[in-house]
C-alpha cells in the first residue's frame, strides 16, 4: 500500500471514528421534583416454590445470604409469588403439614403444601432479623373457596381468615415483624391459574383490614395491607377499588411482565430497543389514574416486575442484557407515578444485584424532570441523590457502536405538575461544574450484552464466597469534560455542584 492510500484510510478511519460519537445536551430542571418513589423502591421476592425451583422451603439460610441482603439497609423482601395461594400454615387448627407434590390437576401443577412454624421460625432468625430484612408477607386468598363449574379459572365464596389469624398470632407472640400482608397472588382480572371476582376481593381485603387493625392495634407497627398483587385490568381494578372505599388498602399493587412469556420471540431483540421498552409507561399512568380516582391517600406500588414471564429467558435473564429491562422499566414507572415502591425477583444477577444496591445508595427519591431530543437511542432520568446535595442523572445507551457524549444543561424554571402541560423546553444556561464527577460505568466485557461477566469502570464485578459485596468505587472524572456515554452501557452520574432548589 502507498503513502497516499495509507493517509487515505487513515483519514477515513478518523471520520468514521467521530460518525460513531454524537454531541447531546440534556435538559434537567431542578427546581422541583416531578413525583417521589419510595424509601424501599428497590425490593426481591422470594417465592414459595419447592426443591425443584429453589424456594424458601429448601432455601439454605446461611450467613453468606443474610450479608447480601443486610448490604442493602434495609431491603423489602416479599414472602410469595406464584404458589402463595396454596400455602396453609401449620399452626393452630391444621392437623397435617405436607410438602408441595407435582400435581396434573393443581394450581401451576403443584397440591396445596404447608409451611411449618419450625421452617417460619428459621426464615425469621436466620435471615429476615439477621438481615434487617423489611418483611412483605403475602397471604393464601384462597383458602374456603371453591372452584366455579361457570368460570374457567373462577374461585367462588368468602374467605376464611382462620388460618390467616392463627399465623398473625404466632408471629405477634415470636416478636416477628411484619410489615405489610399482600392479599393473594394474581387472581385479579382473568387470573393467572385462578381468579376471584372484584367484588367478592374487594369485601374480603375489608376482613383482613379488619383483622390486622384488631391484632395490631398499635398504628405505628400495624402492617400495611396490599393488593390486588396482579395484572392490571381496568374494569376489575374500578370495581375493587369501589367496594373496598377509602382507608382500606394501603397500596393497590400490580404486575408488570412487559417482555411478554419466556418463552416468546424475540425477547433480545426487544430488550435492546428504547421504543418497546417505554411502552410500559402506558399501563403505570393507568394505574395511577386509578389510584388518583378511588384511593387517593394509597400508594402504587409494583409487587412483582420480571421482564420476561415465569423465571426469565435464557438468552436474557443471566445476562448484562438483562440490565437494560431492569433500568428502562424502573425509571420510566418513576417518572408516571408517586409513592412508589417496586419489587423485582433478586436473583443472584450481578448486572442487576449491583444496579439495584447502586440505586439504593445513591438515588434519592425526588424525580426531576430531564429531556433529550438529539438521541433516541440514549435514555436520561435524573433523580436528587441521596442524602447528600446534587443531582443524580443516569443514563442507559441502547446503540451497538455509538457513544454519546453528553452535556447537561441546568433549566431553574418551576414546572408544572400536569405533564401535558410543560411546553417547549428553554434551558437557562449550560452547568459548568467545578467538582470532579463521581461516575459508575456498567458495561458487558467486550461489549457483547449477553456476557454475564459485567464491568464496573472496566473491572469485573463479583460477589465474594460468602455472597459479600465488593467495593464500587466511581471514577473522578474532570467536570468541565461531556460524559462519555458508551455503546450498549449504563451510566450512573453524581453531580454535587448542580443547583437544584428542590433540595434546599
Amino acid at each position: 500500500m502507498d503513502f497516499k492510500n495509507v493517509v487515505l484510510s487513515i483519514i477515513l478511519f478518523s471520520l468514521l471514528s467521530l460518525s460513531l460519537a454524537e454531541n447531546v445536551k440534556v435538559v434537567i430542571q431542578g427546581a422541583n421534583s416531578i413525583a417521589r418513589t419510595d424509601d424501599n423502591f428497590i425490593c426481591a421476592t422470594m417465592d414459595w416454590w419447592p426443591t425443584e425451583k429453589a424456594g424458601l422451603f429448601d432455601l439454605d439460610l446461611k450467613t453468606s445470604l443474610a450479608n447480601a441482603i443486610k448490604a442493602f439497609n434495609p431491603l423489602r423482601i416479599k414472602v410469595g409469588g406464584s404458589l402463595q395461594d396454596q400455602v396453609v400454615y401449620d399452626v393452630g387448627r391444621v392437623k397435617k403439614c405436607h410438602n408441595f407434590e407435582k400435581r396434573k390437576n393443581g394450581l401451576f401443577g403443584f397440591s396445596e403444601g404447608c409451611l411449618s412454624m419450625t421452617r417460619w421460625d428459621k426464615l425469621n432468625k436466620k435471615l429476615f432479623m439477621k438481615s434487617g430484612a423489611k418483611i412483605t408477607f403475602g397471604l393464601n386468598a384462597l383458602i374456603g373457596r371453591k372452584k366455579s363449574n361457570i368460570g374457567k379459572g373462577l374461585w367462588v365464596g368468602d374467605w376464611k381468615s382462620q388460618n390467616a389469624r392463627e399465623f398473625m398470632n404466632y408471629s405477634i407472640s415470636k416478636g416477628y415483624k411484619i410489615d405489610s400482608y399482600e392479599f393473594g397472588n394474581e387472581l385479579c382480572g382473568s387470573g393467572i391459574g385462578a381468579k376471584v371476582e372484584a367484588e367478592q376481593y374487594g369485601k374480603d381485603v375489608i376482613a383482613l383490614k379488619n383483622l390486622v387493625k384488631e391484632l395490631y392495634p398499635d398504628l405505628e407497627t400495624q402492617p400495611k395491607i396490599l393488593g390486588p398483587n396482579g395484572f392490571y385490568d381496568e374494569k376489575w381494578f374500578n370495581t375493587f377499588l369501589k367496594v373496598s372505599g377509602h382507608g382500606v388498602v394501603d397500596a393497590i399493587t400490580h404486575h408488570i411482565y412487559n417482555l411478554g412469556p419466556v418463552d416468546g420471540p424475540n425477547l433480545i431483540t426487544k430488550i435492546q430497543d428504547p421504543f418497546y421498552l417505554n411502552q410500559v409507561a402506558q399501563i403505570y399512568k393507568n394505574v395511577s389514574k386509578v389510584v388518583k380516582r378511588f384511593a387517593p391517600l394509597s400508594g402504587a406500588w409494583v409487587s412483582r416486575a420480571g421482564g420476561a414471564l415465569n423465571n426469565g429467558h435464557r438468552d436474557v435473564s443471566p445476562f448484562f442484557a438483562d440490565g437494560f429491562w431492569f433500568f428502562v422499566d424502573k425509571l420510566s414507572l418513576v417518572e408516571i407515578m408517586l409513592s412508589l415502591t417496586l419489587q423485582h425477583s433478586l436473583s443472584i444477577q450481578i448486572i442487576i444485584v449491583h444496579s439495584a444496591l447502586l440505586w439504593h445508595r445513591l438515588i434519592g427519591s425526588s424525580v426531576l424532570f430531564v429531556t433529550q431530543k438529539a438521541d433516541p437511542n440514549l435514555n436520561v432520568y435524573a433523580h436528587c441523590a441521596k442524602k447528600k446535595p446534587g443531582i443524580f442523572p443516569l443514563f442507559i445507551n441502547f446503540s451497538k457502536n455509538k457513544t454519546s457524549n453528553v452535556t447537561i444543561l441546568n433549566d431553574q424554571k418551576t414546572v408544572r405538575h400536569n405533564l401535558k402541560s410543560r411546553g417547549v423546553v428553554r434551558p437557562n444556561f449550560e452547568f459548568k461544574g467545578y467538582q470532579n464527577r463521581e461516575e459508575y460505568h456498567l458495561s458487558p466485557l467486550d461489549g457483547v450484552i449477553q456476557s454475564d461477566i459485567v464491568l464496573l469502570n472496566d473491572v469485573p464485578l463479583n460477589l465474594t464466597d460468602s455472597l459479600d459485596i465488593l467495593a464500587m468505587d466511581p471514577k473522578l472524572v474532570d467536570a468541565s469534560s461531556p460524559i462519555s456515554v458508551a455503546p450498549h452501557s449504563i451510566v450512573f452520574v453524581t453531580i454535587k455542584d448542580f443547583n437544584a432548589p428542590i433540595h434546599a
